[in-house]
């Protein structure tokens, strides 16, 4: 059994809609991600979120960091735009043809304490690799993106050709097969989703379970794999979302 499976809260991952939940949610499908106060009140509304509850959760989140307070209204704040970044990877990861390498990140630094460990272990997972044993993580080289420079410090980097055959080994990694069928479990919830705020809460499920693909070649996939019908899926919603905001900002 693979070691690297996300953790899930629920067999879809279905989290009750907040108003902070559904304000990120507008919010990280918008491009430039900032709208006018007016219309998040007249967005949200359909979600069945208050004008009262909206307000108090916008103060939080400026506070908090989440959102800047702008002439024009609310934007989100530069930390939350690398979250924004990795949303847009995850629907549209960009991918080069494959030709048996794989990246091969080892940890080398000592001495750090459970939450840098901790801290490390997750940034990696979110550079789409996986542990083959503690401290040696690798993936399929077909990724168009370079690793962080600011790794040198704790962990050396190679090239490899593993000896297992790559569909195994990549099995070994990764949970495909229960990968594959929340995929599809979340396709069928999504035909079905009637209410706007199901299914809003239903595509923010499919967001997080597309950051937990790991972006195979096609060749080291399981035949069926649902990546693609999930990734349409969601660019579909977000397509209509956006078209919605627009609608509502130049009616406004």
């Amino acid at each position: 059994m693979p070691t690297n499976d996300p953790a899930r809260s629920g067999p879809l991952d279905l989290r009750p809609l907040s108003a902070r939940s559904v304000v990120l949610s507008l919010l990280l499908g918008t491009h430039p991600p900032e709208l006018p106060a007016r219309e998040l009140v007249r967005l949200v509304e359909g979600f069945g979120v208050g004008g009262s509850t909206l307000r108090a959760a916008l103060s939080r989140m400026v506070a908090a960091g989440d959102l800047r307070r702008t002439d024009a209204g609310y934007r989100l704040s530069d930390r939350l735009l690398h979250r924004q970044r990795r949303q847009d990877d995850a629907v549209r990861p960009r991918t080069r043809a494959w030709d048996g390498d794989w990246e091969m990140v080892v940890i080398t630094a000592s001495g750090r304490g459970p939450a840098e460990r901790a801290e490390l272990r997750t940034r990696l997972a979110g550079l789409r690799l996986a542990e083959l044993r503690e401290g040696v993580w690798l993936r399929p080289a077909n990724l168009m993106r370079a690793l962080p420079g600011d790794l040198d410090p704790v962990a050396q980097r190679y090239t490899a050709r593993p000896g297992p055959p790559a569909p195994e080994l990549a099995a070994s990694l990764w949970p495909l097969d229960s990968w594959s069928a929340t995929a599809r479990a979340l396709l069928a919830h999504i035909a079905t989703a009637p209410r706007p705020a199901d299914r809003l809460t239903a595509y923010a499920a499919v967001v997080r379970h597309l950051l937990a693909d790991p972006v195979l070649p096609p060749a080291l996939l399981p035949a069926g794999w649902p990546g693609a019908d999930l990734r349409a899926a969601y660019a579909a919603y977000q397509e209509e979302l956006v078209g919605e905001v627009h609608a509502r900002v130049r009616g406004a």
